[in-house]
C-alpha cells in the first residue's frame, strides 16, 4: 500500500504562522506608525531616507514572497496541473472580497482626512495665537511701565514693610573696600534673594530662566557705593503660559506648512502601514486555497491512478471535517476495489489454468495415439508374425520418437510459458543480437532475403539476450512459415520517444499472406495456432518475454501482402560500429 501525500512546490507557511506574522506586524505598525507622525508634525519634515528603507523593507520581502508564489502558480496554471485553476479561482474571490471591504475603508479614510484638513484651513488658529501673543506682550509692557512709575513715584525709597503692590522683592548690596558686594537689606520672598548683583547698571536686568521665572528685576543707585535690586511679580505662570503660547505657535506653523503636501503625505503613510497588511492578507490567501485546494487535488491525482489500475494508492488524512471523511470514504471504496480485483484476478486465474490444463491435456493426448497405435502393431506383429517383425519395426518406432519429440517440444514451451521468468539483463548491442539471431535462418533459406541494414548500430538495450534472441527466433519462425520459404524479411530498429520516455521499437516485416482480422484478434491467446503442426505457445511467450522487459507488442497485417510485428522495449542510444554479415545485407 502505497500512501498519497503531495506537497506543494512551492514553500508556503501555514495559517498559524501567518496569523503570528500578521500579528507581529501589526504591533510594528503601531509603533512605527507613533514615531513617524510625530517626526512628521514635530520637525514639519518627512521621515529619514534610513527609517524609511528600514520601514519598507517588510512590505519589499512580503511582496518578493507573494509574487514568487503567483509566479510558481500561474506556472502550474499552464502546465495543468491539478487543482490549479480551482485554487487560482478561489484567490480571485478572497480578492475580490478584500478588495470590496478594503475600498470603502480607503475612500473613507482620504476623504476624512481630507474634510479635517480642509475645516482646518477654515479656523484662524494662526490669528488666535498671534493676538493672543500681542496681548502677552502688552501684559509684560504694562507690568515693565508699572514698575517704572513705582520707581519713579518714590515709592522704593524707603524699605519699611510693606513692600508696593507688584514688588516681591528688595535687596541692598553695598560695596566692599575689596571691590566686592555684600548684602545689607533683604525684604520680600525668600527664593529670590541672590548672592551677588545681577548688574551694576541702572534699569532693567535681562531675565534668566529659571532664575527671574514669573519676575522681572531692576537696579537703582539709592546712594554712592549702594545698589539695590527690586524684584517685580509677572504673576502666577507667567513664563509658563508664553512658553506654552510660542511652542503651539510653531507647531500650527508646521501644520500649515504641512497643509501643501497632505495629499502626499497621506499616501505615503497609508501606503506604508496599510500595504504590508494587505499584503500579508493575500499570502494568506494564498496559503488558505493552498490548503484547500491540496486535498482536492490528491483525491483526483488518486482517483487517476486508480483509474490506471493502481488500487494500492492510499491518500493520508488529518482532518476532521467533511473532507477527512471524503478522504475515509474514498481510502475504503479503494480497498474494496483492490479486494475485489484480486479475487476476481483469483478467480480468472483458476479459470485460466483450468482452460490451459484442458486444452495441453488435448494436445497430449493426440500424440499419444499414434503412439499406441504403433506399439499395439509392434505387439500384434511380435506375437503373430514374429519373422515379418522387422518390416514394421523401423516406421512404428520412428512415429514413436517423432510423437514423443512433439510432446516433449509442447512440454517445454507449456513450462517456458508458465514458469517465473526472471530476465538476467545487460546491455546488448541490438544489430548484434538480431545478427546473430537471422544467421541459421540466413544459411538455412537461401531464397529468403533477411534486411537488417535499418537497425540502428548505435543502439544497445539492456535486455536478457537469451529471452529476446528466443523472441526474435519465434517471429522469424512464423515469418518463414507465412512465405512457404520464399520472399523477404526487412528488420529495423529505431528510437523512439512515447510521452516522456525513450524507447527502441523494433519492426519485422515480411511478404507473406498475413493473418486475417478474425485469427488476429486471438493470435496471442494460448493454443491458439494456424499451422497444422503448431502448438499455439509460441506468440504467447514472445508476448510474455516482452512484457517482462517492461516493453510492448503489436502487429500490423493485411491479407496477401504481408505482416508487420512492432516491439517497443526501453532502451537509449549508444555509440557502437555497424556491421554486416555474409548472407545478410
Amino acid at each position: 500500500m502505497r500512501n498519497l501525500r503531495s506537497r506543494p512546490k512551492y514553500f508556503i507557511i501555514n495559517v498559524r504562522g501567518l496569523l503570528l506574522i500578521y500579528v507581529l506586524l501589526c504591533i510594528l505598525t503601531i509603533l512605527f506608525s507613533r514615531t513617524f507622525f510625530l517626526q512628521t508634525l514635530e520637525k514639519g519634515s518627512m521621515p529619514e531616507p534610513l527609517s524609511l528603507v528600514i520601514f519598507f523593507t517588510i512590505p519589499v520581502v512580503l511582496l518578493v514572497f507573494l509574487v514568487s508564489s503567483a509566479l510558481q502558480l500561474l506556472r502550474d496554471i499552464i502546465s495543468r496541473q491539478t487543482g490549479s485553476r480551482f485554487q487560482a479561482r478561489l484567490l480571485v474571490y478572497f480578492i475580490i472580497i478584500v478588495a470590496l471591504a478594503a475600498t470603502p475603508v480607503t475612500v473613507i479614510t482620504f476623504q476624512s482626512v481630507t474634510e479635517l484638513a480642509r475645516f482646518y484651513r477654515t479656523l484662524k488658529i494662526t490669528n488666535v495665537l498671534e493676538t493672543a501673543g500681542d496681548i502677552a506682550l502688552d501684559a509684560y509692557s504694562l507690568h515693565l511701565k508699572k514698575l517704572e512709575d513705582t520707581i519713579q513715584r518714590g515709592l522704593l525709597d524707603g524699605v519699611s514693610p510693606p513692600l508696593p503692590e507688584g514688588v516681591a522683592g528688595i535687596q541692598d548690596f553695598d560695596l566692599q573696600s575689596d571691590g566686592s558686594w555684600k548684602e545689607s537689606l533683604f525684604r520680600g520672598n525668600e527664593m529670590l534673594r541672590l548672592k551677588t548683583p545681577p548688574g551694576r547698571e541702572q534699569g532693567f536686568v535681562t531675565r534668566e530662566i529659571p532664575r527671574d521665572t514669573d519676575h522681572v528685576r531692576y537696579i537703582m543707585h539709592p546712594g554712592k557705593n549702594k545698589l539695590r535690586l527690586v524684584s517685580y511679580f509677572l504673576g502666577t505662570g507667567f513664563d509658563f503660559s508664553m512658553n506654552t503660547l510660542e511652542n503651539e505657535r510653531a507647531k500650527f506653523e508646521i501644520i500649515n506648512s504641512l497643509d501643501i503636501n497632505l495629499r502626499p503625505i497621506l499616501i505615503l503613510y497609508y501606503g506604508m502601514f496599510f500595504l504590508p497588511t494587505l499584503l500579508m492578507t493575500m499570502i494568506i490567501a494564498l496559503s488558505f486555497t493552498r490548503r484547500v485546494t491540496q486535498p482536492i487535488a490528491e483525491l483526483s491525482e488518486a482517483t487517476r491512478r486508480v483509474a490506471e489500475g493502481d488500487f494500492s494508492i492510499r491518500i493520508l488524512d488529518r482532518r476532521g471535517d467533511e473532507l477527512g471523511l471524503l478522504i475515509r470514504s474514498f481510502n475504503a471504496m479503494v480497498e474494496d476495489l483492490e479486494k475485489s480485483r484480486a479475487d476476481r484476478v483469483k478467480e480468472e486465474t483458476i479459470s485460466i489454468w483450468q482452460t490451459m490444463a484442458q486444452q495441453l491435456a488435448h494436445e497430449i493426448k493426440n500424440p499419444l495415439t499414434p503412439i499406441r497405435l504403433s506399439a499395439e502393431r509392434v505387439l500384434r506383429r511380435w506375437q503373430n508374425d514374429p519373422e515379418r517383425l522387422p518390416e514394421i519395426l523401423e516406421s512404428s518406432m520412428l512415429a514413436i520418437i517423432q510423437e514423443v519429440e512433439s510432446l516433449s517440444t509442447l512440454l517445454n514451451e507449456f513450462r517456458t510459458l508458465s514458469r517465473p521468468m526472471e530476465p538476467s539483463t545487460s546491455w546488448t548491442p541490438l544489430r548484434e543480437l538480431v545478427r546473430e539471431t537471422v544467421m541459421p535462418y540466413a544459411n538455412s533459406h537461401p531464397h529468403i532475403a533477411f534486411d537488417i541494414t535499418q537497425v540502428d548500430a548505435d543502439i544497445s538495450l539492456k535486455i536478457d539476450k537469451h529471452h529476446l534472441a528466443q523472441a526474435l527466433t519465434n517471429l522469424f519462425i512464423n515469418a518463414i512459415d507465412a512465405m512457404d520459404s520464399r520472399g523477404s524479411i526487412e528488420i529495423r530498429g529505431d528510437l523512439v520517444k512515447k510521452r516522456e520516455s525513450v524507447y527502441c521499437r523494433i519492426s519485422i516485416r515480411d511478404t507473406g499472406k498475413g493473418i486475417s482480422k478474425q485469427d488476429g484478434a486471438r493470435i496471442f491467446t494460448p493454443y491458439f495456432t494456424t499451422k497444422e503442426s503448431g502448438t499455439g505457445l509460441g506468440l504467447p511467450i514472445v508476448e510474455r518475454i516482452i512484457n517482462d522487459h517492461g516493453g510492448a507488442i503489436w502487429f500490423d497485417s493485411a491479407e496477401g501482402v504481408g505482416t508487420t510485428f512492432f516491439i517497443d522495449l526501453p532502451g537509449e542510444a549508444d555509440i557502437g560500429p555497424a556491421d554486416k554479415s555474409p548472407g545478410v545485407k
